[in-house]
């Protein structure tokens, strides 16, 4: 049970972070590797597999990956995305986690998963507005292609290879909230 839990919070992290960089993408990654039998998922989140959700997911995420090579609406799928990114990877997490009580499950997906996407999430929206500043918007579809490619090669890698990617990711999240709350001395 201990392997199996290690596993599956290397797995939420990994689906949460790439949640961080678009909402859809991941889940309908997800959705797929679930009905292939490649992700295990927890009994109550079968619906994951179906066959409407993963059309739902599609639709949604071709909007989405489209939508953010639109300057300045980008921008506004941003403010939409971060609470979005963050149920998204609640929900992920809490899906692969084998914990059998449920407030214990949802409250460990939050923190796990949710937490993940925000810092990831937070990351992306701000190289996107400064992005906007610097380049008037131009610059914005680069940095949607890269979002785009790291948004479905993530999901496809931390499913084959979690416990190696999601030690990778916390590292980066741990380096990026390092820089985020550490102020660099003047001398």
């Amino acid at each position: 049970m201990e392997k199996e839990l290690i596993v599956a919070i290397f797995l939420g992290v990994g689906l949460s972070a790439s949640c961080g960089f678009r909402v859809f993408v991941p889940m309908l990654l997800a959705s797929i590797a679930a009905r292939f039998g490649y992700l295990p998922v927890n009994e109550s989140f079968e619906w994951l597999s179906s066959g409407s959700a993963i059309i739902c997911f599609s639709a949604a995420t071709v909007v989405e990956l489209l939508a953010y090579y639109i300057p300045f609406v980008d921008n506004l799928l941003d403010a939409l995305a971060m609470p979005l990114a963050i149920g998204a990877g609640t929900l992920l997490t809490a899906s692969v986690l084998p914990v059998e009580e449920n407030m214990l499950k949802w409250v460990l997906a939050l923190i796990v998963g949710g937490s993940t996407a925000s810092i990831f999430q937070g990351a992306t929206s701000v190289s996107r507005l400064s992005s906007s500043q610097f380049t008037a918007g131009f610059g914005n579809p680069v940095i949607a292609t890269g979002e785009n490619a790291v948004a479905l090669g993530l999901p496809l890698l931390v499913i084959a290879f979690p416990l190696a990617l999601g030690s990778v990711i916390l590292l980066v999240m741990i380096w990026l909230l390092r820089r985020l709350f550490i102020k660099k001395k003047k001398y």
